[in-house]
């Protein structure tokens, strides 16, 4: 079981899709303020209501456009996957094992990035985006609990033991999957928090590495900033990286 954001790539794939659109279609900028005064009071919000006034970015898309941008996106994010984390994908298709990719981000362009790299079920947060993107979609926040809640719902409950998804790994940089991984035999935890490490050192997880594209937290910061604000041909860095060819470190 994977992850999307920060683990399988170093960016969360919200900004590079809100930027790829920006790029296709400036106008759309329009909509930035009412994310911007929103977002100071994230604490109030919470992340699904926030989510939903990000989102007013894609306002009166029809649904081939989405889709079709869906797709072209999928395509333009394949190459900025982390070439280790490629490998690990492919070792597990090799072996024959069921992949899936569980995610918080938008299910529209996450089913295209999960069928892009093969696997077998993609989960993402369902956004309802009618004949026409609304202001502030209806959406289910697909994160902590609720990735667990709909993997119990889709898969057989037999393959399910002691609550445990039986000989399953999950990958993830984040705390907010600790319920994920909870379902899970074992786990490796990328570029994860000093919190995060100091779990996966307890239970024994594997802690994996990989290169991100910014050399320094004020390059971190001018990039999201970049692709907020849809400035730059490639802030994000997906053009940098080649899932055969790349030099991310990789250390356990």
């Amino acid at each position: 079981m994977f992850d999307l954001d920060g683990t399988l790539l170093a960016w969360d794939c919200q900004l590079l899709f809100r930027h790829f659109i920006l790029r296709r279609q400036p106008w759309r900028q329009v909509f930035l303020p009412l994310f911007l005064i929103a977002a100071p009071f994230h604490f109030l919000l919470g992340d699904a209501r926030l989510k939903r006034v990000f989102l007013a970015f894609l306002t009166g898309m029809d649904r081939d456009r989405l889709a079709s941008h869906a797709r072209d996106f999928a395509a333009a994010v394949r190459p900025a996957i982390y070439p280790e984390m490629s490998d690990r994908v492919e070792h597990h298709r090799r072996n024959g094992d069921l992949l899936v990719l569980a995610s918080a981000s938008p299910e529209f362009y996450v089913a295209e990035i999960g069928k892009s790299l093969g696997f077998d079920l993609v989960l993402g947060t369902m956004v309802e985006t009618g004949p026409k993107f609304p202001l502030f979609p209806p959406l289910e926040n697909h994160k902590g609990e609720a990735k667990v809640r709909r993997i119990r719902e889709i898969l057989p409950g037999s393959w399910f033991q002691d609550g445990k998804f039986a000989r399953a790994h999950g990958y993830t940089d984040s705390r907010a999957d600790l319920p994920m991984l909870g379902l899970c035999e074992g786990a490796t935890v990328v570029n994860p928090s000093p919190a995060l490490a100091a779990l996966a050192e307890e239970n024994g997880w594997t802690i994996v590495r990989p290169r991100r594209p910014w050399t320094s937290a004020a390059g971190r910061v001018w990039r999201t900033l970049a692709l907020l604000f849809g400035i730059g041909r490639d802030p994000g860095g997906l053009g940098l990286r080649n899932p055969r060819l790349g030099t991310g470190a990789f250390s356990v």
